[in-house]
């Protein structure tokens, strides 16, 4: 069945969309980092756009020209093998329904007068290439209440059909027609609330809030003024995630994009304040993580607090994978919306021994497997025809089947000119694989000039990182690889994702936190296996994944491989088949979430009387969906347990009240059980706080969380102890640490045993010990790299671990102010700005500038910059030197090639002017603080 070496591209049978583009002649203008395609010409200098899928002279993608020369790798050829006339019809009627609905309708162009947008609203829009919308929005939108706030909402739609831009339409018009309100945005993870953050800042630039201008007539004009004042017309974004150092506050804002965490605090602040009807929306984006074990309760709660409030806030609820739509809608008393259109249709294949086959043959290509293995002979393509064969290799690397596989696939969409987003089970994997694909991938000589300068310009910015440029990606980056996981710090992901965005990496190796984590798409996903780490991945993440190929603006039609070995095909067609999981209730008895539940309600005044209490657990999804005799029955318990733990008081006329403890417990944002846990430890520490050092502070800001994940690693944290001065080894015995027992662990290699509530206790506080060893190292200005060598953790671990602190030593700050020890809070205050500037106190002004922290401040200030000031007054070509001196590796420029060092020069001369212009900002403002005082 092979073709002629010397006609790669004769093909027998269905030529997918790739092959077809590798025989086009053209040359398209680049769409990397469109949003959306527009459905009018702009211009005709542009190429047309494609009018059929893979059928039209226009395909925008390009195959290279030159010849590349051999790798030490060469991936294997695919084939196709099936039937051409059938496929041939499928692929055609598949683009006239991609196509479909496209005709003039004014209710498909947000200037519609029946969307009621601004002209700078629509502009902007437009500007990052939203001319138009799909017919299934304009049908959700224009539903009766929605545009005018009266109504919630609840719906779904594929990921990539659109479902942002009909929440930011109905949360922006909420917050430009009504200028005292604001708008809550909440997202699972702090990646997706900095691009939100981005986005929306663009989108409403220029955009003002509306102004009731009638109000002020025959009023006097300086109180006019006043109230103009007030009410700022422009639209201020504001980011509240872990970690982040934003000054800003609820007053500050108009759209707060929030962690589900912070949305929470920000919503029971509000209530407590009375401040709650200054809310006019709120958008819940990943509704479905509702159902996740250890934030979805703070989800409910949100919901629940808002429906018992009956205000007039406008709830806005969102997801790709929820299958009881109409069930959540009827909770939150919501229109509801299910949408199944693609933009980009997707084709889902299954690649089994070196076989490609449509995945919705799986079942009787199990059977058929099953059959075959009792018979003596038979070979399974000739029971099954399959799709595509990918030729076996002659490459003892590429000896694996789902090896070889991966490789073929990634290497001849990335030839072909598109993007593809390979995920794979563990951190390590991901290194492995990216490795072994840019074996294969075209060596640089090959590339595009233009291409490759953007991929030097790539680790020319990595290397002038603080923690310098990784081994593997500096040999994978330049043939167009990367790879993206959690062990990265935030900055190395961030430059990565970016520039597999931009289209200067072809391909792009990560983990399934990915799918879910950033918004990232891709011609061809391929998935290695059905596992993420060692559990099977559920159908919601299989679609997460699956949903990341094919995004309107960048592909016509997307492609899903998912490559499984025999072990695991049983497996594979079971999930293949699975509906989704309904969504149900965190706050259920053995999941312990009533009883924060109702521990805030009472705690921010919403509700104190039996009765009232009653009518809270009734706005709950719990009460929806168990037996209501039942439901009750945990509000009981929850409140025995409440007022047992002194956390509530009971009244004699049956209502309750929130104690110091309990409101200090809300105030914190911590969880009743692990409130109980600080308390403790904090009333033992007011006795005899070890304040001739650090060591017992450091522990205090560990969250507890945190040593449910925490592996010691025995012999490293002996090494520490002994290091330890006398003051540190006080705070640990002070805590519970014995240095004996440490010994005993490291001889025996034993690991900690967490069956008994004592035993729990006593591993929760070894782990958190151990961590706490790391936050002083952050504090102490060690560098990240040197700290994940010594702990031997990842660098993305150790920065995870500082963001997790902040938020935790926020909430610490806070209980202590609220149980009104107040030399605690500030000491602990004091400590928590050295955690997030990662510097002694003498440094703690020199962090504030961007891009200076800790270990960089220390190189200033010893090389002369020893304040904000002399930074400010600084020469970029004087910095420019100690800059180079911040990896500790310390790039050696003579072993970089001339081109790639005097990039590396530019980025380090960039940084220096931006290191220049922060220090003058800051300077500026306290020379303007110390005149008006």
């Amino acid at each position: 069945m092979s073709a002629p070496s010397e006609q790669p591209f004769q093909f027998h049978g269905f030529q997918t969309t790739i092959d077809l583009a590798r025989q086009q002649k053209h040359e398209v203008a680049p769409l990397a980092g469109q949003k959306r395609l527009s459905d009018q010409d702009t211009g005709a200098s542009k190429a047309p756009l494609v009018k059929h899928l893979g059928y039209s002279s226009n395909l925008g993608f390009v195959r290279p020209s030159v010849t590349p020369p051999k790798s030490r790798l060469v991936a294997s050829e695919i084939r196709q093998v099936t039937n051409a006339a059938q496929e041939g019809d499928k692929g055609l009627q598949r683009a006239e329904v991609a196509n479909e609905g496209l005709g003039y309708d004014p209710c498909l162009f947000l200037r519609s007068p029946r969307y009621g947008l601004s002209p700078s609203l629509v502009a902007n829009f437009a500007a990052v290439g939203v001319h138009s919308i799909y017919p299934w929005q304009a049908s959700c939108l224009l539903a009766p209440g929605l545009l005018e706030g009266k109504k919630h909402l609840v719906y779904t739609a594929p990921t990539g059909g659109g479902k942002s831009l009909v929440a930011d339409v109905l949360m922006l018009k909420r917050i430009i027609e009504n200028p005292t309100r604001k708008a809550i945005l909440v997202l699972p993870y702090v990646a997706l609330v900095q691009e939100k953050m981005k986005w929306l800042r663009r989108i409403v630039q220029n955009v003002e809030k509306q102004s009731d201008d009638t109000d002020d007539q025959g009023a006097d004009p300086r109180a006019s003024y006043q109230r103009w004042k007030k009410q700022q017309k422009s639209i201020r974004v504001t980011g509240f995630f872990g970690g982040s150092k934003t000054t800003a506050t609820w007053a500050d804002t108009d759209i707060a994009v929030c962690t589900i965490e912070k949305a929470n605090s920000l919503i029971n602040a509000a209530i407590e304040e009375c401040s709650i009807g200054d809310l006019g929306v709120v958008v819940l984006d990943e509704l479905h993580m509702l159902d996740d074990e250890h934030r979805g309760y703070l989800l409910e709660l949100m919901v629940t607090k808002l429906l018992l409030l009956q205000q007039d806030i406008q709830i806005i609820g969102m997801s790709a994978t929820l299958s009881n739509t109409e069930l959540l809608a009827q909770w939150m008393n919501a229109t509801y919306y299910i949408s199944t259109y693609r933009p980009v249709p997707i084709d889902d294949y299954l690649v089994y021994e070196n076989a490609i086959y449509p995945a919705a043959t799986s079942r009787q290509l199990f059977q058929t497997i099953t059959r075959l293995a009792s018979m003596p002979t038979g070979s399974l393509t000739d029971h099954i025809p399959p799709h595509s064969i990918i030729q076996p290799s002659a490459f003892r690397e590429l000896a694996n089947v789902t090896t070889n596989a991966m490789v073929a696939l990634s290497v001849d969409t990335a030839n072909a000119g598109y993007g593809a987003l390979v995920f794979c089970n563990t951190r390590q994997a991901c290194q492995i694989h990216a490795a072994i694909i840019s074996e294969a991938m075209p060596m640089p000589a090959a590339v595009d000039q233009e291409e490759l300068g953007k991929r030097l310009d790539l680790l020319a910015e990595l290397r002038s990182l603080p923690s310098g440029l990784d081994p593997v990606l500096e040999n994978t980056l330049i043939k167009g690889v990367g790879f993206h996981h959690a062990g990265m710090t935030a900055e190395e992901r961030e430059y990565i994702a970016q520039a597999y965005d931009d289209g200067v990496l072809r391909v792009l190796v990560a983990t399934c936190s990915l799918a879910a984590g950033v918004n990232l798409p891709a011609r061809r996903v391929i998935i290695i296996g059905a596992r993420m780490g060692r559990e099977l991945v559920g159908p919601a993440m299989l679609r997460q994944m699956c949903g990341r190929a094919g995004r309107k603006g960048k592909d016509e039609v997307g492609e899903t491989y998912l490559i499984c070995g025999r072990s695991e095909l049983q497996a594979v067609c079971d999930l293949l088949e699975a509906d989704m999981p309904a969504i149900e209730s965190c706050l259920a008895l053995e999941k312990r979430g009533l009883k924060r539940a109702i521990l805030e309600a009472i705690a921010t005044g919403l509700v104190s009387g039996y009765e009232a209490i009653k009518e809270y657990v009734r706005c709950t999804l719990l009460y929806r969906t168990m037996d209501k005799k039942i439901a009750y029955n945990i509000m009981s318990a929850a409140l025995r347990e409440l007022v047992g733990e002194s956390l509530l008081l009971q009244n004699d006329d049956e209502s309750y009240k929130a104690t110091q403890l309990g409101q200090a417990v809300v105030a914190s944002a911590f969880a009743p059980e692990d409130g109980l846990f600080v308390y403790e430890e904090l009333k033992r520490a007011l006795q005899a706080f070890v304040l001739d050092g650090d060591m017992h502070v450091f522990y205090m800001f560990t969250p507890i969380g945190v040593s449910a994940t925490t592996q010691i690693d025995w012999p490293v944290f002996r090494d520490q102890i002994d290091k330890l001065d006398e003051s540190g080894l006080r705070a640990l015995q002070f805590i519970g640490v014995q240095p004996g027992f440490v010994n005993r662990m490291v001889q025996s290699g034993a690991s900690l045993k967490a069956d008994t509530p004592e035993q729990i206790k006593q591993a929760t506080i070894y782990r958190r010990a151990y961590t706490a060893f790391q936050l002083r190292d952050l504090s102490n200005e060690i560098p990240l790299s040197v700290i994940a060598s010594r702990y031997r953790i990842p660098r993305g671990t150790v920065q995870t671990l500082a963001q997790q602190c902040h938020g935790f030593a926020a909430g610490m700050v806070k209980f202590c102010q609220r149980m009104d020890w107040g030399m605690l809070a500030a000491v602990l205050d004091h400590m928590r700005d050295r955690l997030e500037a990662g510097a002694r106190a003498d440094l703690l002004e020199m962090a504030q500038v961007t891009y200076v922290k800790g270990w960089t401040a220390r190189l200033l200030r010893d090389n002369g910059f020893r304040n904000v000031r002399a930074l400010a007054e600084a020469d970029a070509k004087d910095l420019v030197p100690i800059l180079m001196m911040v990896n500790p590796r310390k790039t050696q420029k003579h072993q970089l090639h001339p081109t790639e060092a005097e990039r590396y020069d530019k980025k380090v001369l960039a940084k220096a002017e931006i290191i220049i212009a922060s220090a003058n900002k800051i300077w500026e403002r306290e020379m303007q603080v110390d005149l008006d005082e």
